[in-house]
């Protein structure tokens, strides 16, 4: 991915506990972090992107936050996980009073990049404005799973990017002025990224890419593709290559490490539990009931 933030930090008395876990998407680098900070510990924060901060675990003292270094606190918030949408450029001041460790996911934001994906243009003044230590069921809920995919990549690749997309466009309240209606993709369209799906269907394939070949935005794309075909991409290529898998496990002499090795699966276990979920079989029993 070429985006990169932008991100600037002085701080005093916290030491990060764990090794940083990443990952990025298309217009989106999530961080997970864990600190450890001591009575005293402060830290000076400004981004050259829109991010979000999320509070996903805590324990011990509280933090106090301020606009400027010698402003007031900001009202505290005692909920244990909680959010913070900071706009560009926009810094921030924080103090903590006692001992505490914190767990946070940082998610920075390449606004423009993901306002052409979705095809929308983005409020600027939703954009500009601070949104501090709110709670919201809804996008914590996205923020654990995107923050489960850093520490442990476990699904396609597109699963986290839609969890990222997902959580901004309930960031920043998308969509809901009005209804958008998309037609399916023409024949040669859907003819091209099936035909695309069908001979990369082993390997990781970027939204991107089909996009491209249909020469379409990556939103419109994904809207038409699942309107021809009732699927969205990402499950249609995944159930393209567990019919590869299918037709090697016809093969009894291939074992199921070198079938999930072979399928870009990482390990046996990820095979199984992919092929588990779309035809409701282990690939062993799978393979039993086709053989015996």
């Amino acid at each position: 991915m070429s985006f990169k933030p932008r991100m600037t930090s002085k701080l005093e008395g916290i030491r990060v506990v764990e090794d940083l876990k990443w990952r990025a998407w298309n217009g989106v680098v999530a961080d997970v972090w864990h600190a450890a900070c001591g009575a005293g510990a402060r830290g000076d924060y400004v981004s050259r992107d829109a991010r979000l901060f999320v509070v996903l675990e805590k324990q011990g003292g509280h933090s106090d936050l301020r606009l400027s270094p010698l402003g007031a606190d900001l009202p505290a918030c005692r909920a244990p996980q909680h959010l913070s949408f900071v706009p560009a450029d926009m810094p921030l001041w924080s103090r903590i009073d006692e001992a505490m460790r914190v767990r946070h996911l940082d998610l920075h934001f390449d606004a423009a990049a993901l306002g052409e994906r979705l095809g929308e243009a983005l409020d600027p003044a939703r954009l500009a404005t601070p949104r501090l230590r709110f709670v919201d069921e809804r996008l914590l809920g996205l923020a654990r799973l995107i923050a489960a995919e850093c520490v442990e990549p476990s699904h396609h690749e597109l699963y986290g990017d839609g969890l990222t997309v997902a959580l901004f466009v309930d960031l920043m309240r998308l969509g809901r002025d009005r209804p958008r209606r998309r037609t399916a993709l023409a024949g040669w369209q859907l003819r091209r990224a099936i035909a695309f799906i069908e001979d990369n269907c082993l390997r990781n394939i970027r939204l991107q890419e089909l996009a491209d070949l249909t020469e379409l935005s990556q939103s419109y794309f994904s809207h038409a593709f699942k309107a021809a075909t009732g699927l969205p991409p990402h499950q249609w290529h995944m159930q393209a290559r567990i019919r590869r898998v299918q037709a090697m496990l016809a093969n009894a002499e291939l074992a199921l490490t070198d079938i999930a090795a072979a399928a870009g699966f990482a390990d046996q276990a990820h095979l199984t539990r992919v092929f588990r979920g779309v035809t409701g079989q282990t690939p062993a029993a799978w393979r039993r009931a086709r053989l015996d």
